[in-house]
């Protein structure tokens, strides 16, 4: 099976339609011959993660949580400082929630790579 390949400037696109773009390049479903069992999907790359728009409130009071596994170890942090170190962290995260739970997910997730991120080199 021969992936095609797609690539999409970020710039000025509001982060959650362009996880939607994503995530469907990556399932395969813009495909007349998708089926959910198998991963047919493509390669996408995103470039010039760091000048993508969120619209809202969002900046200011989304945060992220995670659990450190000790008592009391609830963690958050706010979206803001999650853009700032990394860009592309961001949009990885909001088109993995995008992505079906199953044993597929983790491949699918890796056919996404990040081109000309701020603060980091090329993710190849």
């Amino acid at each position: 099976m021969q992936r095609k390949s797609y690539t999409i400037d970020a710039t000025g696109k509001v982060l959650g339609r362009l996880a939607v773009q994503v995530a469907i390049l990556l399932q395969g479903k813009d495909k007349p011959s998708f089926q959910p069992q198998k991963d047919e999907g493509a390669l996408v790359r995103v470039k010039n993660v760091h000048k993508i728009k969120i619209t809202g409130k969002k900046v200011k009071k989304k945060r992220y949580f995670h659990y450190t596994g000790f008592p009391g170890g609830l963690r958050q942090v706010p979206l803001q400082k999650v853009f700032e170190r990394n860009p592309s962290e961001l949009l990885k995260k909001a088109v993995l929630g995008m992505l079906p739970k199953n044993k597929l997910r983790a491949k699918r997730i890796k056919r996404l790579k990040f081109i000309n991120a701020k603060n980091q080199k090329n993710q190849d």
